[in-house]
């Protein structure tokens, strides 16, 4: 148990108690949650003996970045904030200056775009709808032009992929996770990619609204990171807005 307690360490400082099954679930899940969006990493030597953790540091990281009420640990507001839908890229400053840092943007104004599979939650001309009038919300903002290309290597490949699907970035099944994108780049810089676990849709707010989703991961395709206004664009965390009132905040 002492070595479950250490190797958990949800406190800073923690007197090893007995857990339930439920909790020491929860607990490896947060600790998956921290590694892939606050940039935790393995914990070892003297500062883990004098029973500071890092997981402390990054809980309250998180809790600062969503507004919760900041307590290093990991109550029932956090572990909710945890379990909602989300983008799959790094909220983390850290993950994210070496991102997207570094004012990472395309060199040329005119970029092109293929959706090479499609889901099959909807039609192919709902998913082409929904994948133009995304990034036409981007077009309209900035001076980029997108055009759609049939065959060959686009700018912006947009594809649809279950579980481990062709980068080193493999998706969790339904809800969790439900897209990532890559800031400009050479080879995968600016592609998109869509959990087809997930259920999309055109219009319904049952599902997940693929314009909404598509529209925030493009952002990440541009060179955006995440913002910690949950009206903007670009919160990780998913919501649903209607397609047809959608209008782009200054705060993105």
């Amino acid at each position: 148990m002492r070595t479950a307690c250490a190797l958990l360490g949800l406190l800073a400082a923690v007197h090893c108690m007995p857990v339930s099954q439920e909790t020491m679930e929860e607990q490896r899940f947060a600790q998956s949650y921290l590694k892939n969006f606050f940039n935790l990493t393995e914990e070892a030597g003297p500062a883990v003996r004098r029973g500071f953790s890092q997981v402390t540091s990054k809980l309250i990281e998180m809790q600062t970045f969503f507004g919760l009420q900041i307590t290093g640990t990991l109550d029932a507001e956090t572990l909710d904030m945890m379990k909602k839908p989300r983008c799959g890229v790094s909220d983390s400053r850290v993950a994210r200056f070496s991102t997207f840092g570094n004012n990472l943007k395309w060199e040329k104004n005119s970029l092109t775009y293929r959706i090479t599979n499609y889901t099959p939650d909807m039609s192919k001309e709902e998913v082409d709808e929904s994948i133009e009038k995304a990034l036409q919300v981007w077009a309209r903002v900035t001076p980029l032009r997108f055009t759609k290309i049939y065959s060959s290597t686009a700018d912006i490949m947009v594809s649809f992929g279950q579980r481990a699907h062709g980068d080193y970035y493999p998706f969790d099944g339904p809800d969790g996770i439900l897209a990532h994108a890559f800031a400009p780049a050479p080879g995968i810089g600016g592609d998109a990619h869509f959990d087809d676990d997930e259920t999309f849709t055109f219009r319904s707010n049952t599902g997940y609204v693929l314009f909404m989703v598509a529209a925030h991961e493009f952002g990440h395709s541009l060179g955006l990171s995440h913002s910690d206004d949950p009206g903007a664009l670009m919160y990780p965390i998913y919501s649903y807005r209607n397609p047809e009132t959608f209008v782009l905040c200054s705060a993105c």
